[in-house]
């Protein structure tokens, strides 16, 4: 009997879908089709449904039961998506691990979710051994690529003893955990964001409909699988019997770009700093992005000249800006008929998804009202992992008895017709001479002026004004700009008190994993001029 749970189920799969009917169903229809393309391996649908058998089976012989967390600290690989669907397949609950987490956090990640098993690499047994003594209730640990740890497993013999044809009983519900998700914690410990098989389906499901995928699609997928953005594009392209074209990263930028071009890829899934690197490239001419059919971007709205770089890279691509949060995953789209008319928008909300803003009291705001977004709907998380009060803050009573809605922390705005504007996280405001600065309203102005390839904006103390605006910049390799040319086109397109007070050159910024510029990392070097 599972730990913890007493009560009788009956499954009837069609009727009580899950986020393993994904791969379920894709296996039982396309079993011959490649699924997943990782370098040189080609893997199917059938393939990947049978060794994600052999993982689930492994998992429960070892102890591993309903609810049970699974730990995966891979790169982007085969063995990581056979460890996920493996994971859901054993009933247990998916925390995909970013491989370049340090021992310090690896070992807040593992106590944390209280983990029973793990899955990593031989390559990176040096980081889980500095991570220090295995938590009591890790009950397995399973190694790819070589000899395993003292203790630990090895992948291949481990899965070679198990059945390919069978899997554990299933004994789920859609309301029951499928993954957690943790944050990148940049304000403190990383929360976990729990996330039931309904939100995730849910979101997938959403999402796939805006953007109209077809089992035809072939999809890129260069964003670490343990962030959401990157894991939704496996999700997805599996649920329409899709393929995967997985690279560990977007490093080195012309290899991968080659390699979508070899693959005929038609979805391509970028974040800013990726479109950044891809205006700077002189060789454009040289790839041939005819076949992509949509790109899309999350985290805030294109700056035009990203637009203008897209829309030369991929001539027939339909461009779709986004923006959502790992607690609901997605919140808006802007359809790309609008991109020209509202550039500077998120869009309107996605498919069974409500969204509203309101005051400090919480009443709800008109159009250009600025407030907190709050948002409704299936997508919403079940709650933050063994944070009830962090979960109690975000998730409140919503207008219908006994709900719960997401309050965001985000401050957003919509417009007369509806469509969304985020304005920037509550707490990245700048209040400077009694005036309340958004970073990305700044951020825009800069990101928009030819030369500059990054920016980021933060407030720091000032005597007088409470909070000065300063700015860190990145110019292109081929820019000369100068911190007065900067600041006075800043004059000329806003407020005076949004002016950047003082202007840094910097070769690079700071980021998380996952390419998001991370500002509590952000140090001053020597101002660099240009000439």
């Amino acid at each position: 009997m599972d730990r913890g749970f007493t009560g009788h189920t009956r499954q009837i799969e069609a009727a009580t879908p899950q986020l393993t009917d994904v791969l379920l169903r894709a296996a039982a229809r396309l079993p011959d089709k490649v699924a997943l393309v990782r370098g040189d391996e080609r893997v199917t649908y059938g393939e990947l449904d049978a060794r994600s058998n052999r993982l689930a089976n492994a998992l429960a012989r070892a102890g591993v039961a309903r609810g049970d967390r699974v730990l995966v600290f891979l790169e982007n690989g085969t063995e990581a998506v056979v460890a996920f669907w493996g994971a859901l397949k054993a009933n247990a609950v998916a925390c995909l691990i970013n491989p370049l987490t340090k021992p310090d956090k690896l070992a807040y990640l593992l106590a944390d979710s209280k983990a029973a098993a793990l899955v990593s690499d031989a390559r990176l047994a040096r980081v889980v051994e500095a991570a220090g003594p295995a938590p009591a209730c890790l009950r397995v640990a399973l190694f790819t690529g070589g000899e395993p740890p003292p203790g630990a497993l090895a992948w291949d013999a481990a899965l070679a003893a198990e059945r390919a044809d069978t899997r554990p009983e299933r004994k789920n519900l859609d309301i029951d955990l499928a993954a957690i998700i943790y944050t990148s914690g940049s304000t403190g410990d990383a929360k976990g964001v729990m996330l039931t098989h309904r939100n995730m389906i849910a979101a997938s499901t959403s999402i796939s409909a805006y953007l109209e995928l077809r089992e035809d699609e072939i999809i890129l997928g260069v964003l670490p699988l343990a962030f959401d953005y990157g894991l939704y594009q496996m999700i997805m392209a599996f649920q329409a019997g899709a393929r995967l074209v997985l690279e560990r990263s977007f490093a080195y930028p012309a290899q991968v770009l080659r390699k979508a071009v070899d693959e005929g890829v038609t979805g391509f899934p970028g974040v800013p700093t990726i479109f950044a690197i891809l205006a700077e490239m002189r060789s454009r001419a040289d790839f041939d992005f005819s076949r992509v059919r949509y790109v899309t971007n999350t985290a805030a709205a294109l700056p035009t000249k990203h637009i203008d770089v897209l829309r030369e890279f991929f001539p027939n691509a339909r461009v779709y800006s986004m923006y959502g949060l790992t607690e609901c995953k997605r919140c808006s789209y802007l359809p790309p008929e609008d991109l020209e008319r509202k550039p500077t928008s998120v869009g309107l909300a996605i498919p069974n998804t409500e969204l509203w803003v309101v005051d400090d009291q919480g009443r709800r705001l008109g159009p250009n009202e600025v407030g907190q977004l709050v948002v409704r709907g299936a997508t919403v998380m079940k709650g933050y992992w063994e944070k009830p009060e962090a979960t109690a803050e975000k998730l409140r009573p919503g207008p219908l008895p006994g709900e719960r809605v997401l309050y965001t922390g985000d401050y957003c705005r919509f417009d007369e017709e509806g469509y969304l504007y985020f304005v920037g996280r509550m707490d990245d405001i700048i209040k400077s001479r009694g005036e309340k600065v958004p970073p990305k309203e700044v951020e825009g102005v800069l990101l928009n002026l030819p030369g500059v390839k990054e920016a980021a904006v933060v407030g720091v103390p000032d005597p007088i004004l409470g909070q000065a605006v300063k700015a860190f910049v990145v110019l292109e390799q081929t820019a000369s700009l100068t911190d007065k040319q900067i600041r006075h086109e800043c004059q000329s397109r806003l407020e005076a008190y949004m002016v950047p007070r003082e202007i840094v050159f910097v070769s690079d910024l700071p980021k998380t994993h996952t390419g998001k510029i991370q500002k509590t990392g952000l140090v001053e070097g020597e101002p660099r001029r240009g000439t």
